[in-house]
C-alpha cells in the first residue's frame, strides 16, 4: 500500500500538577518560556479547550476582552478581532473563522500537555475530486452495534465486528439480532478495521468464529500506545494477518479505494477513528472517540457515523453513598444524555456531512443479575438525535436496522429515492429476545476455583505485578456474590498504594479511601488473566464507594489501560508456593 508522511504530535506546553490545580474557571493565558510562544486555555468545570494565542487575521496577540462580562472571549491587539474561546469561533467578525484547537492531554502525574497534530488535516494530502457513483457501487449494510459491512466497488470492508457473545465480561449483550449471513460477510471481507481494544469492538468470540473459517483475513488497526491486539496470544484466537498502520497516512487499497486511521485527542493511547475514501467520496466513522483527531475533522463528507447512546460507563449507576442517591443518579443520567445528544447534533451541524448515521450504542444489560443497571442506565434514542439534527440542518439521517443497506450513489443523487435505503424484509427479527449466557459464564466461573486463589499471597503477587504505587490511596477490595454481598469464603482486604502494603486496618494518616465490591467470578477471571479493569467497571460488575468523593484518575487510568502487556506469572507463583508448603503461602515472594 502507498503511504505518505505519518501524523505526529508535538508538545507545545507543559503545565505542572500545581499549575493545573490553580487553573481558574474561564480564560487562562500561558507562555512557554523556552520558546516564547503564547497559549490560551479555557476551563469550564472539568472540560479544557486550548489554542495558540495567535489571531487568524494577521497574527496578533489576544488579550482579555473587558467588554465580555461572561468571561468567554478574547480581543486581538491588532484589529480588535474577537474570539469566543468556549467555542473557538470568532465573534468579530461574526461567522468568519474557527480557531484551530490544540489537543489537551493529562500526564501520569496530573500535569497537563498541550499537543499539536502535524499535519493537522492529513486527509488533505493528495486530494481527490469526487466522481459520480453508479447505483449499487457503494453500499453500506448495518449488521449490529458498531459493525458495518461496506461494499466499495469490488472490495468489501467491515468495521468492528461484535456479532456474538458478551462484551465487558458479562455486562453487555447485543441489542440487535445480526443478519443470519454475518459470518459469510466477514469471511468475504477484503479488510476489517478494528477501532480499539474494548470488547464491543474487538470481540474475541466473534473473531474466534471467523478464524475457524478464515484465519488470514486482513485486519487493520491503528498504532496505539497500547496495542489493540495486546491480548491476542492469551485469547487463543488464531489470526495471521493483523496489520498495524501509522496515524494520518492514506493506506491505498486499489486505485479507487484508500483509508486513513486517526487517533483520538482524549484517549490517544487506545482510541481511533477512520476515514474511508472511494472515488473521492469520504466516509467518516468516529466510533467511540471523545475528541477524534483533536477535534479537527473533514467537512462535508458523504457519510458520517458516530456513537450517540451514552451509558458506556459504570458511573454513576455502580456508585453508592454520599450524594449517590437514586434521585441524584437519575437526574445526572438524564442531564448527561441530553448533553451528549446536543453535542452530537452540533458536531453534525458543524461538519455538514451529506448523510449521518448514529450507531455504536446498541447494547443491553440483558443478564438477569444486571436488571438494576438495565433499568437505570437509560440511553439516547437514535431517532431523537436524528430529529434534532434535521431541525437544525439539511443533513440526511439514517437510523439503521440490522440488514438495512444504504446505497450511497442513489442517496447522493436523490435522497428521496425509494431504493436509496433498503430495509430488511418484513418479518425480519430486529431485536434479540434471548442470549446464550451459559458458555461465557462457565469461562468466568472456572476462575473462581482456580488453584491460584488457595494461596492468599496472590494478592501481593497481583498488585506487585500491576505496578501501581507511590500514590496516597487506600482501597478495600471485597469479593461478592451476584447481589454484591460478601462471597462466602471470599477475600476482603486492603491495599495501601502509597507503599503497596496490605494492612489489616486503615492507616492512621490522612488518606482518600475507596471500597470496591466485585463479583467473584469476574474479578478472579480478570486477576488470573491480567485483564484490564474495564471488564469490571464498564461491565457493571462492581459497586463502589469513595471518601472523599474524588475521581482518582491515575489509579483508574492505570488499571484500565496501563497494566503490563503480559499476564502475571502464576505458574512460577504456584511453584514457589508448593516449595514453601501450604502453611506459609503468605510468605511466598513475588516473582
Amino acid at each position: 500500500m502507498e503511504q505518505s508522511t505519518e501524523q505526529t504530535t508535538e508538545i507545545l506546553l507543559c503545565l505542572s500538577p500545581v499549575e493545573v490545580a490553580n487553573l481558574k474557571e474561564g480564560i487562562n493565558f500561558f507562555r512557554n518560556k523556552s520558546t516564547g510562544k503564547d497559549y490560551i486555555l479555557y476551563k469550564s468545570k472539568s472540560r479544557l479547550r486550548a489554542c495558540k494565542n495567535v489571531c487568524k487575521h494577521q497574527g496578533g496577540l489576544f488579550i482579555k476582552d473587558i467588554e465580555d462580562l461572561a468571561g468567554r472571549s478574547v480581543r486581538c491587539t491588532k484589529h480588535n478581532w474577537k474570539l469566543d474561546v468556549s467555542t473557538m469561533k470568532y465573534i468579530n467578525p461574526p461567522e468568519s473563522f474557527c480557531q484551530d484547537e490544540l489537543v489537551v492531554e493529562m500526564d501520569e502525574n496530573n500535569g497537563l500537555l498541550l499537543l499539536e497534530l502535524n499535519p493537522p488535516n492529513p486527509w488533505d494530502s493528495e486530494p481527490r475530486s469526487p466522481e459520480e457513483l453508479d447505483f449499487g457501487e457503494v453500499q453500506i449494510t448495518y449488521l449490529t452495534h458498531a459493525c458495518m459491512d461496506l461494499k466499495l466497488g469490488d472490495k468489501r470492508m467491515v468495521f468492528d465486528p461484535w456479532l456474538m457473545g458478551p462484551a465487558f465480561a458479562r455486562g453487555w449483550w447485543l441489542l440487535h439480532e445480526p443478519p443470519s449471513d454475518w459470518l459469510e460477510r466477514l469471511c468475504q471481507a477484503d479488510l476489517i478495521y478494528i477501532s480499539h481494544l474494548h470488547s464491543d469492538h474487538l470481540s474475541y468470540p466473534t473473531l474466534k468464529k471467523l478464524a475457524g473459517r478464515r484465519p488470514d483475513v486482513p485486519i487493520y488497526v491503528g498504532n496505539t500506545e497500547r496495542p489493540v491486539f495486546w491480548n491476542l496470544n492469551q485469547s487463543g484466537v488464531q489470526l495471521t494477518n493483523i496489520n498495524v498502520v501509522p496515524f494520518g497516512v492514506w493506506q491505498q487499497v486499489d486505485k479507487n479505494l484508500r483509508f486513513m486511521i486517526l487517533m483520538d485527542g482524549v484517549h490517544p493511547e487506545m482510541d481511533t477513528c477512520i476515514i474511508v475514501e472511494y472515488k473521492g467520496h469520504k466516509i467518516l466513522n468516529t466510533v467511540d472517540c471523545t475528541r477524534p483527531n483533536g477535534g479537527r475533522l473533514p467537512m462535508k463528507v458523504a457519510l458520517m457515523m458516530s456513537d450517540f447512546a451514552g451509558g458506556a460507563s459504570g458511573f454513576p449507576m455502580t456508585f453508592s453513598g454520599g450524594k449517590f442517591t437514586e434521585e441524584w443518579k437519575a437526574q445526572f443520567i438524564k442531564t448527561e444524555r441530553k448533553k451528549l445528544l446536543n453535542y452530537k447534533a452540533q458536531l453534525v451541524k458543524n461538519l455538514q456531512p451529506r448523510i449521518y448515521c448514529p450507531f455504536a450504542g446498541y447494547f443491553v444489560e440483558s443478564h438477569p443479575s444486571d436488571k438494576y443497571i438495565k433499568e437505570t442506565n437509560t440511553k439516547n434514542d437514535p431517532s431523537e438525535l436524528n430529529n434534532l439534527i434535521k431541525k437544525n440542518s439539511d443533513v440526511i439521517t439514517w437510523t439503521p436496522r440490522p440488514g438495512a443497506t444504504l446505497d450511497l450513489g442513489r442517496m447522493l443523487k436523490d435522497p428521496t429515492d425509494s431504493k436509496g435505503i433498503i430495509e430488511p424484509p418484513e418479518g425480519t427479527k430486529i431485536y434479540k429476545d434471548s442470549w446464550d449466557f451459559e458458555p461465557y459464564l462457565e469461562i468466568l466461573n472456572a476462575a473462581v476455583g482456580d488453584e491460584i486463589f488457595l494461596h492468599s499471597s496472590w494478592i501481593k503477587e497481583y498488585f506487585t505485578w500491576a505496578g501501581f504505587k507511590d500514590y496516597n490511596l487506600v482501597v478495600r477490595m471485597i469479593e461478592t456474590d451476584e447481589d454484591f454481598n460478601p462471597f462466602p469464603g471470599g477475600y476482603d482486604y486492603l491495599v495501601d498504594f502509597l507503599d503497596l502494603s496490605f494492612p489489616k486496618e486503615r492507616p492512621q494518616r490522612e488518606h482518600p479511601y475507596e471500597e470496591i465490591r466485585s463479583r467473584v467470578d469476574v474479578i478472579r477471571h480478570v486477576v488470573k488473566n491480567g485483564l484490564l479493569w474495564d471488564e469490571l467497571y464498564i461491565g457493571f460488575q462492581t459497586r463502589l464507594q469513595r471518601d472523599p468523593d474524588i475521581y482518582h484518575h491515575l489509579f483508574w487510568n492505570h488499571f484500565q489501560i496501563k497494566l503490563p502487556l503480559t499476564p502475571p506469572n502464576w505458574r512460577s507463583f504456584l511453584t514457589c508456593c508448593e516449595q514453601n508448603g501450604p502453611g506459609i503461602s503468605q510468605e511466598c515472594k513475588t516473582t
